[in-house]
């Protein structure tokens, strides 16, 4: 699961939660797999991206690797930041663990780089 996706992800389908977001990364097993460099799509992708869940996800993953506390001003131009986060939302990938929602403190696995975010039916809501 590559962080992107990760800082996509809730838990609010939970009966009794409200936001779900975002949920904690348990990192067992994480993988740096290289992907090419696209600043365009980065550009356009930034405001779409909620940073300090990113932020706390490389973290968590162990691989924070240099990404400032706080999204820069500068961000969109800076094409030092822009490879720091592209590094982030797109190399780095947990391959196995846990995501926790942060209200209900439910655990979702992780195998294979693919989150099991399948809830039981006393949990619909």
């Amino acid at each position: 699961m590559k962080l992107l996706t990760h800082n996509m992800l809730t838990s609010k389908a939970i009966k009794g939660v409200q936001e779900g977001y975002p949920l904690r990364v348990k990192a067992e097993t994480v993988e740096i797999r290289e992907s090419e460099f696209n600043k365009d799509f980065l550009v356009r992708l930034l405001p779409k991206i909620h940073y300090d869940a990113l932020y706390a996800a490389a973290k968590d993953a162990g691989h924070l690797d240099e990404l400032p506390g706080t999204l820069p001003e500068d961000a969109a131009s800076s094409e030092e930041f822009l490879k720091k986060l592209h590094h982030a939302l797109l190399e780095v990938e947990v391959i196995t663990g846990e995501l926790i929602c942060p209200e209900s403190g439910r655990s979702f696995p992780v195998q294979n780089g693919i989150p099991n975010m399948l809830l039981k039916p006393e949990e619909i809501g």
